[in-house]
């Protein structure tokens, strides 16, 4: 039978990711629109951005912090296509966004001193190959994949090269240390439940150093350069913006910033994804035909929580009637009006991808699991 309670907010998309709790156009009345934003009440409300940012992630005070176009996406071929090229690159690849820097650094920036060090979905490379005297380039946690690094033991405080991380969807769900990391990138759309467009870059000043100093071996577009006669364009992190924000993603940044301080900052942030995280363990430990697609617990992400259906009945049908099966469970739960987009990705093994970002209630989480099993039930059974 149908489980008689249903989520209250059946948005468990992995990006973009469930608005804040709470949350209404209403909180944006206050959008500086037909503003320019070089306007100084406009680069304020951009500065605003940058200053919560940093005071709530705890930041180390030497550490630049910039908005940039195209998402998290652009802030790190902004990063790839500036810094590397000086040295070696070690590139870690897990899952597609890896293997899509991966394949941006081999092919697009023609870099031949290079070693992938790759894992198939569900696992991690091994880390304590890394050699951090070349530069690193990495994903703290695998979004389509869902496994994340174990912390950030395995990155030495002192180290030759730099450290290149994709943040996007651990920042704010996650400890992430900034003062082992040389480059940090992510948008609003994940964690904070954001809107889409506009990426946050974050530089250390060993990463500002090698910018000065370094002059890569290819031409940049204009919304790569960060800098100018060999300086850093200071005002790219001073809320002069590359490019035309869009001033209303930007009052949402700032509701979304300032209902993390309301409710205790990243810690409980923390607690509300990896409390997510604890309500679906219980759940796959009870039952018997679905476990996370990370084997290993500690490795496991508290934001994309990857599951694959390990019931002999769908493991034995073929590759093309196990996708096909796969998104019927998500097709059921959508007519429903019960979860909306948690298929898995397009490229990982055919299950289910629930977000469990600070922005989602464990009350949804807890009453969406029931109709998990009700659905996979009416697949199996035709």
């Amino acid at each position: 039978m149908k489980p008689q309670r249903r989520p209250d907010r059946p948005q468990f998309s992995s990006g973009p990711c469930a608005k804040r709790p709470g949350w209404s156009l209403a909180n944006l009345e206050g959008a500086l629109l037909g503003r320019s934003h070089r306007s100084g009440p406009a680069k304020g409300r951009l500065q605003e951005v940058l200053d919560r940012s940093r005071t709530l992630l705890r930041m180390p005070e030497d550490y630049r912090i910039a908005i940039v176009p195209a998402s998290d996406t652009g802030a790190v071929e902004m990063a790839l296509w500036s810094l590397l090229g000086e040295r070696g690159v070690e590139v870690l690849a897990w899952e597609s966004f890896g293997r899509g820097w991966l394949t941006d650094i081999e092919t697009q920036l023609g870099i031949t001193d290079l070693r992938p060090h790759t894992a198939d979905y569900g696992e991690l490379p091994d880390l304590s190959a890394v050699d951090f005297a070349r530069d690193v380039v990495f994903t703290w946690n695998g979004t389509t994949s869902g496994v994340r690094v174990p912390g950030g033991q395995w990155i030495p405080d002192e180290r030759e090269g730099l450290t290149l991380c994709d943040a996007t969807s651990a920042v704010f769900a996650m400890e992430v240390p900034f003062e082992k990391l040389d480059v940090v990138t992510w948008s609003w759309q994940k964690v904070l439940g954001g809107e889409a467009g506009h990426g946050m870059l974050v530089l250390s000043p060993r990463a500002v150093e090698r910018l000065e100093r370094f002059t890569p071996p290819r031409p940049l577009p204009k919304i790569f350069r960060m800098t100018r006669g060999g300086q850093l364009i200071e005002g790219l992190f001073e809320a002069a913006t590359i490019n035309t924000p869009s001033m209303l993603a930007v009052e949402d940044a700032v509701d979304a910033l300032r209902w993390v301080e309301e409710i205790g900052g990243v810690p409980t942030l923390i607690a509300r994804s990896e409390a997510n995280l604890a309500s679906i363990s219980k759940w796959v430990d009870a039952a018997d035909w679905i476990d996370f697609l990370a084997g290993d617990p500690a490795t496991r992400s508290c934001t994309s929580i990857c599951l694959k259906i390990v019931d002999p009945w769908f493991t034995g049908l073929a590759e093309d009637e196990r996708a096909a099966a796969a998104k019927k469970i998500g097709t059921l739960l959508d007519s429903e009006g019960v979860a909306f987009d948690i298929g898995s990705y397009k490229d990982a093994p055919p299950g289910l991808r629930v977000w469990g970002g600070a922005t989602v209630e464990n009350a949804d989480i807890e009453a969406l699991l029931p109709w998990l099993d009700w659905a996979w039930e009416r697949v199996k059974q035709g």
